[in-house]
């Protein structure tokens, strides 16, 4: 018996030494499927405070008084009740959108009087940086003046404006701005009102002046900079079940977040109590990031926009409320209206707008989303009529479809059926699923109908421990994992022509949701390991696939190998990627078919971890990252070590 052990041991010894010492060849001049140029994108929802807290550079949280509690992230500074008062007033009739501001009386020109913010868990102050103070005011009688501080948590003050005095009993806006002379992670905003009388505020406001470009009203530049990084094909906005609502009365309605920031309507953000886990009852929107603004953030990175539209549903999870078929022409009405304030002449109504916001140039949009995350056949019956009235206006304009929340099941296989058989343009897929998920389903489509609608990954990440836990972790494994997958969406990109993980932001003192691909606080920023293998798929997109197999079979989980090829037609390059999935090194000869000649060194990039459960964090937030070596190519050959849970793109110029 102990013989027989030792013969079987070695038996399986060397079958495993053959296994790996099988080459991989890549038919290099055999392209296959053209790769879009929309392939890899990202996928932005106001989540985790994503926007208002994050991606939007406002510091001041509340700033026009919409909260549900009109004072929500204030407090009253005062040396005594007699000193003043604020009182909230609301103007609805006479203004829907910003109904509310503060009435501001000082009694006596002794004393402190003022407000305090707190902005969103603390403001990101930093040394040097120079902060732009605005708001909007009126007098009504006496002299009343204001100037403002940013302290840090001890009441230490970092920056201090000079003082603005309020005249004229109209309207107007005021502007300062100062210097900061201290770091802070979590500092706070003192606007103190001083002298004796009452007059009007709304619209307080502080921005960094290094907004990404530099623009007043702009985004944070660390992490639209992590974004230009990953050189996306699109970015689809403003999300997934933010679209929908948790009622039709909440949903997101993109002409109500164009125009003049102080004239867009405020509403609680759909997350504000979604998980009881991590309630966040000061979560709303101020749309300072509204359409143009996204529209605007995608040209700035390369990406073409994709911008998500209510279908008349609201989410199914909540509410399951919808408006009669009877009564969809304002939804119908908004898709096409967005279309024209997007792509149309200046001279139309919207295309007129775009230009007085400052972009008279069309902003070239090709694709829509009719309906997030929606199912069933009231959604056909919605979908149908939405192809209808965009198609006969806009026949060029690319759709995508919903089929459900889940990659399987009744409700996927229902849409996905019907939809294919009416022919839809992108059907929507998305999976939340363990790690193992995504490396068992490496061959997805493969078998997919060619001749069918395109597939859009719109919504994927792998997590550590269940779908909605918040112990999910962006870990090695999880990454490692979407590598794996991502060889298989890349390997059918003559079916899947969009991919995109979700969600793209989390504040680490304000998510809802786990895993993240970006996490920040109010000053740092990092991509996770899901980011460097996002990035690393982007950057290197290629043009064309070309056949990468073992033993003439695709690698797609054998002995726990991935792999898949392209070739970059403007760079004349060669790019594989190979996934280790597994906790041993693999050997590994790649033979190259090709006539053309290849140069002698090959680029070597390579994301690994021995620690399946490593991530990254503020404190080490390259402890996952990207490492370039060289290796040889010999002929049309080079052997390649591939280390235990590793993704390794190889470049190889071709002449």
């Amino acid at each position: 018996m102990k013989m027989i052990k030792i013969i079987l041991s070695a038996v399986l010894s060397f079958c495993a030494c053959m296994v790996q010492a099988q080459p991989l060849i890549v038919k290099a001049d055999k392209p296959a499927a053209t790769i879009r140029p929309t392939m890899w994108g990202i996928f932005f929802e106001d989540i985790n405070l994503a926007a208002d807290g994050g991606l939007y550079a406002e510091l001041v949280k509340n700033r026009s008084f919409e909260f549900f509690n009109p004072l929500m992230g204030w407090a009253i500074q005062q040396a005594t009740p007699a000193t003043g008062s604020i009182l909230v007033t609301n103007r609805l009739e006479t203004d829907s959108a910003n109904p509310r501001y503060i009435r501001v009386t000082r009694n006596t020109t002794t004393g402190k009087f003022g407000l305090t913010n707190e902005g969103f868990r603390g403001m990101g102050i930093k040394q040097n940086e120079q902060y732009n103070f605005t708001v909007w005011a009126k007098n009504e009688t006496g002299s009343i003046t204001l100037h403002v501080q940013l302290i840090d948590s001890t009441g230490k003050v970092l920056g201090e404006s000079q003082s603005i005095t309020i005249s004229g009993n109209d309207w107007k806006q005021y502007k300062t701005s100062f210097a900061a002379g201290a770091t802070e992670l979590k500092a706070k905003l003192n606007v103190w009102f001083e002298g004796q009388g009452v007059a009007d505020f709304d619209m307080i406001s502080l921005f960094p002046q290094h907004t990404w470009k530099e623009r007043p009203n702009g985004l944070r530049a660390d992490l639209v900079q992590l974004l230009a990084d990953m050189k996306p094909g699109f970015i689809r906005f403003p999300g997934g079940c933010i679209v929908e609502g948790r009622d039709l009365a909440n949903r997101y309605q993109w002409k109500k977040t164009v125009g003049p920031v102080e004239e867009r309507k405020v509403i609680v953000n759909r997350w504000n109590t979604e998980f009881a886990h991590r309630q966040t009852p000061d979560y709303f929107q101020s749309f300072g990031l509204g359409f143009y603004e996204y529209f605007q953030l995608a040209e700035d990175i390369g990406a073409s926009p994709l911008p998500i539209l209510n279908c008349g549903m609201a989410c199914q999870f909540n509410s399951a409320e919808v408006v009669d078929t009877t009564q969809l022409h304002p939804y119908i009405q908004d898709a096409l209206d967005l279309i024209e304030f997007a792509n149309g002449d200046v001279s139309t109504k919207w295309g007129h707008l775009r230009a007085a916001m400052g972009h008279p140039a069309p902003f070239n949009l090709k694709l829509m989303g009719v309906g997030n995350e929606q199912w069933g056949p009231q959604y056909v019956e919605r979908y149908k009529i939405f192809t209808k009235a965009i198609k006969s206006k806009y026949p060029d304009i690319e759709l995508v479809n919903s089929t459900g929340p889940d990659p399987d099941g009744e409700k996927f296989d229902f849409l996905n059926d019907t939809l294919r058989a009416l022919h839809a343009d992108i059907l929507d897929e998305h999976y939340y699923r363990p790690a193992s998920w995504f490396q068992n389903n490496a061959g997805r489509y493969d078998n997919y109908d060619r001749n069918g609608p395109k597939i859009f990954a719109g919504e994927y990440a792998a997590h550590s421990v269940s779908t909605v836990s918040p112990l999910n972790k962006n870990n090695w494994l999880c990454a490692l994992s979407e590598a794996a997958f991502m060889t298989g969406l890349e390997r059918n990109a003559d079916v899947v022509i969009m991919t995109s993980y979700a969600p793209l932001f989390a504040h680490v003192d304000g998510w809802q949701w786990t895993p993240d691909l970006i996490w920040f606080n109010n000053l740092y920023s990092y991509g996770t390991p899901d980011y460097y293998v996002q990035q690393l798929f982007a950057c290197n997109k290629g043009t064309n696939v070309v056949p990468v197999t073992s033993n003439n079979e695709a690698l797609k989980g054998k002995d726990s190998l991935y792999a898949s090829a392209v070739t970059d037609a403007a760079a004349n390059e060669l790019i594989l990627k190979i996934v280790n999935a597994s906790a041993g090194t693999v050997s590994k000869q790649i033979s190259i078919d090709s006539k053309k000649k290849l140069s002698a060194k090959a680029m070597v990039i390579t994301l690994q971890n021995n620690d399946p459960d490593a991530v990254n964090s503020i404190e080490s937030p390259q402890n996952v990252s990207p490492q370039t070596s060289e290796a040889d190519v010999k002929g049309r050959r080079l052997n390649i070590i591939l280390s235990p849970y590793s993704f390794t793109v190889i470049r190889i110029k071709m002449q």
